[in-house]
């Protein structure tokens, strides 16, 4: 099989993306790791719902992009950790509706206030101009080749 000299891993964006992604998150993953014992899975279903308020398992798969596996995963030991609530939905009797507890909120408000002061720092090599347009094109990638065109 020939090898395609033109093509550089390094400068593919998809590699580039993940690259970038790991880079920028895990100084930000140990924050969470060491200070609540949580994982990644668990830190964004907290984040999700620290944001949106009550939401069910299957909107935070849908708004995470997260296997419905690992958001049960971490919804339960969240639950048992005490800070998420399950309660019973009252237009569907398959699914909870998850709220963080009193204990999770200030979980999630300390959490919340050290992601903002590093995202500054993560961001500060960056002018201003710079900064919106990375999250822009960003952002713009998020939601798919199919809404790129429009």
């Amino acid at each position: 099989m020939a090898q395609n000299q033109d093509f550089d891993l390094h400068l593919f964006l998809p590699y580039l993306l993940n690259q970038a992604a790991e880079a920028s998150s895990l100084s930000f993953q140990q924050v969470y790791k060491n200070r609540y014992g949580m994982l990644r899975a668990e830190w964004r279903v907290l984040f999700h719902l620290g944001v949106y308020g009550p939401l069910t398992a299957k909107d935070i798969c849908d708004r995470a992009k997260m296997h419905k596996t690992k958001i049960s995963r971490a919804v339960q030991k969240l639950a048992d950790r005490r800070y998420l609530r399950r309660d019973p939905s009252t237009s569907d009797r398959r699914s909870e509706i998850l709220a963080l507890t009193e204990r999770g909120q200030a979980v999630y408000r300390d959490l919340n206030g050290i992601a903002q002061q590093y995202e500054t720092e993560l961001l500060a090599s960056f002018s201003s101009k710079e900064r919106k347009i990375l999250k822009q094109l960003l952002i713009r990638l998020a939601n798919g080749p199919s809404r790129n065109n429009a």
